[in-house]
């Protein structure tokens, strides 16, 4: 081979280089070794820690994959509950619940209802947690703390087994899925000039976040962006005649999903500027609004139901009963808001959170890197110094 073609070659490898993000011999490496994750989130990826605190979420849910309720918004896995599969780790317990919890592999501080920016006591009655993303770090931090505490302090292996050990803090995979409540609160609070003056704001208490679990230690953080808001059925619910442009395609509100696009912008944006601020820090951006927009799109060629069809619950003109709850619709009849025979065939499983199969989809489409900034599967996103 003469130099200048020698030269060329490199020349373009070092170019791929660039423009993914990522080594060249990544995909050659081994992969991330794991010894524990910690979430912080909403609904979306709660294990049970709005059930530990408040009412426990009721039976049909996890009927699928637990056969009880299990604290999820699911009729099965969450997506989370797929991220520990493929990084080899147990499913998550939920840091406030201290009933049959193992934490040697980690915690879920993720409640339901949460949001980034913390809400006045006004906006609780929308259904948003007190647990917002300042109190999940607050929690972390104490956890981090009382555990390293403990770990040191007791000397029976039964006790330390279910403890993290002080040094896989520093090793552990941070990841993130929560933002959509602070849309589906201003949706219902602002006007659109008000809610995009937010967002700024709100994305910056996010990094703020980032910034501190850095300080703390932590080196791989996994950043799911916020999903297609407008394509959740919920929010039809009480929309009877929409004018033409309100929905797009698919029987999405156009306009929610715009905003959701506009937060999930400044969001990326704000990823790659912690990626200069942070340089000892492996921080991946996921595009799950890709991932999900992209099944709602796909659901007659993939075989599942009408996107916009909810699995568990009553929704028609006369009444709306929520899933596992009992209601009187309009006629006076008392009924019981239970699952359909097949909720894997659905994307919705209450008209808010997804169904098990779907929850599935979406990881099988984000976990392998494919819709990530930089392009790397979840078991290579490790911080590699």
């Amino acid at each position: 081979m003469g130099f200048f073609k020698f030269m060329m070659i490199l020349l373009i490898l070092l170019v791929v280089k660039v423009v993914s993000g990522q080594s060249i011999s990544e995909r050659d490496r081994p992969a991330c070794k794991f010894p524990a994750f910690y979430n912080f989130g909403d609904s979306n990826s709660d294990t049970g820690g709005i059930s530990a605190a408040f009412e426990p979420i009721p039976w049909p849910y996890g009927q699928t994959f637990f056969n009880r309720p299990s604290g999820r918004d699911s009729d099965g896995r969450d997506l989370i509950d797929f991220i520990a599969e493929e990084v080899g780790l147990p499913y998550l317990s939920a840091y406030l619940n201290s009933i049959g919890t193992n934490f040697s592999h980690g915690a879920n501080f993720a409640t339901g209802g949460s949001t980034i920016r913390r809400q006045n006591e006004t906006i609780f009655q929308y259904g948003i947690s007190p647990f917002s993303l300042d109190v999940q770090i607050w929690h972390h931090d104490q956890f981090k703390s009382r555990t390293k505490d403990l770990y040191n302090t007791v000397k029976s292996s039964f006790e330390r087994s279910v403890l993290p050990r002080p040094e896989d803090f520093s090793k552990a995979l941070y990841t993130f899925d929560i933002g959509q409540n602070d849309l589906s609160v201003a949706f219902r609070t602002m006007n659109d000039e008000q809610l995009l003056a937010t967002i700024p704001n709100i994305i910056s208490q996010f990094s703020s976040a980032v910034q501190h679990l850095y300080e703390q230690g932590a080196r791989s953080f996994w950043i799911h962006n916020t999903g297609p808001i407008g394509c959740l059925p919920v929010s039809l619910f009480y929309i009877t005649d929409p004018k033409p442009g309100f929905l797009d395609q698919y029987g999405c509100i156009k306009g929610q999903n715009d905003k959701a696009i506009e937060f999930n912008k400044q969001l990326k944006d704000a990823v790659a500027k912690l990626r200069t601020q942070l340089p000892e820090a492996a921080l991946t951006y996921v595009d799950l609004h890709s991932a999900k927009y992209g099944l709602i799109s796909q659901t007659k060629s993939l075989g599942f139901a009408d996107p916009m069809k909810v699995c568990c619950g009553y929704h028609e003109k006369d009444g709306h009963v929520w899933c596992g709850q009992k209601g009187v619709i309009a006629n006076g009849t008392t009924v019981f808001g239970a699952a359909c025979n097949n909720p894997e065939l659905h994307v919705s499983w209450d008209g808010v959170h997804h169904t098990e199969g779907a929850n599935r989809w979406f990881a099988n489409h984000i976990l392998n890197g494919s819709l990530n900034d930089p392009p790397i599967a979840i078991t290579h996103a490790c911080y590699r110094d």
